[in-house]
C-alpha cells in the first residue's frame, strides 16, 4: 500500500532500529566494546540508514510532486543526525550518543506512515534552487539535532560531576563513566554548532531574499519565518558569546537547547499544529 508515496514498508526502519537497540542493550556495559562488535554495529547502522533514507526519499519526492509535513521533517532530521553520528563515530565514538540517535530515528522513522503529509509543491522537484535550499536546510537541522542530543548528555554529565559521581567514583552510572571528558564533549559540541550555524544562515537568508524564486511567492512573515529568525538569532548570540567571552558549561547547553527548540518550531511545530490539531493540509 502507498499513501502519498510512502510505502507499506514504512515500519521497517523502526523495527530494524529497535533490533539494533536490543543488540546494544544485551552487551555488557561494563566491558569495552571489541573491534568486531563496533564493526558489526557500524555495518548494521549503515544498512538501516540506507533503507530508511531510500523509503524517506521516495515518500518526499513522489513522482513529479514534493510531499512534506512535520512527520517527514522529523524523520529526515533523525536520519541526518544519525548519519552524522555514524561518520564522526569513527573519530570519537560515544555509545550514549549513539543510543540516543538510534532511539530518535526509531521513533521518527515511522511517523510518515502515520502522518503522510501533503503535496507542498509540484515545481520543487524540477527546481535546482529549491532542492539546494532544501538540502542545506536539512543538513543544518541534522547538525543541530545531534548537537542538542550531545547537549543533553553534557547536562547529565555536568550534574554527575558536580555530585562527585563521575570519573570512576563510586555510584557513577555506567553510561556517565563511558562518556569522553567534558571538555572533549564541549569541543565536539561547538564544532557541530559552527557548521550548523553556517548552514542555518545560508538557509534563512536564502529563504528571506529569494522567496519568490524558491517558493513561488513573496516573503510572508508568518510563524515559520518568525521562528526561523528567532532560532538564527539565538545561535548567532551563542556563537558570538563563545568567541567573545568563551561561553561554556551549563549556560552554553541551555542556549543550545533553546535554539534547537525554536528551530523545531520553525517547521515541524507549525506543520504539526496545522496538520494534526487544526486538520489543515
Amino acid at each position: 500500500m502507498t499513501i502519498l508515496g510512502y510505502s507499506g514498508f514504512g515500519w521497517l526502519p523502526s523495527i530494524l532500529y529497535l533490533l539494533l537497540i536490543i543488540v546494544l542493550g544485551y552487551r555488557d556495559q561494563k566491558r569495552p566494546e571489541t573491534p568486531f562488535f563496533v564493526g558489526l554495529v557500524q555495518t548494521l547502522i549503515l544498512i538501516v540508514l540506507i533503507i530508511h533514507g531510500t523509503l524517506l526519499h521516495d515518500s518526499i519526492f513522489n513522482g513529479d510532486t514534493f510531499v512534506f509535513g512535520f512527520a517527514q521533517d522529523l524523520s529526515l532530521m533523525a536520519w541526518v543526525g544519525l548519519s552524522f553520528y555514524w561518520i564522526q563515530s569513527f573519530f570519537l565514538p560515544i555509545s550514549s550518543l549513539r543510543l540516543m540517535a538510534i532511539s530518535m530515528a526509531m521513533f521518527c522513522a515511522v511517523l510518515p506512515d502515520l502522518f503522510p503529509g501533503s503535496v507542498i509543491s509540484q515545481r520543487a522537484v524540477a527546481d535546482p534552487w529549491f532542492k539546494a535550499h532544501f538540502i542545506v536546510a536539512t543538513f543544518a537541522v541534522g547538525f543541530f539535532s545531534l548537537a542538542a542530543m550531545l547537549a543533553v548528555l553534557m547536562r547529565f554529565q555536568d550534574r554527575a560531576l558536580r555530585k562527585g559521581m563521575a570519573n570512576g567514583m563510586a555510584g557513577a552510572p555506567t553510561w556517565v563513566e563511558s562518556l569522553p571528558p567534558l571538555l572533549t564533549m564541549e569541543s565536539f559540541l561547538f564544532r557541530l554548532l559552527y557548521v550548523g550555524y553556517v548552514l542555518l544562515t545560508m538557509t534563512v537568508f536564502s529563504g528571506l531574499f529569494f522567496s519568490q524564486e524558491l517558493f513561488g511567492k513573496p516573503l510572508v512573515f508568518d510563524h515559520k519565518t518568525v521562528f526561523a529568525l528567532l532560532s538564527w538569532a539565538l545561535f548567532t548570540g551563542l556563537v558570538i558569546a563563545r568567541i567573545r567571552v568563551g561561553l561554556r558549561g551549563p549556560s552554553a547547553v541551555r542556549w543550545v537547547l533553546g535554539g534547537f527548540f525554536a528551530l523545531l518550531l520553525t517547521y515541524a511545530g507549525t506543520r504539526f499544529v496545522a496538520e494534526v490539531i487544526l486538520q489543515r493540509v
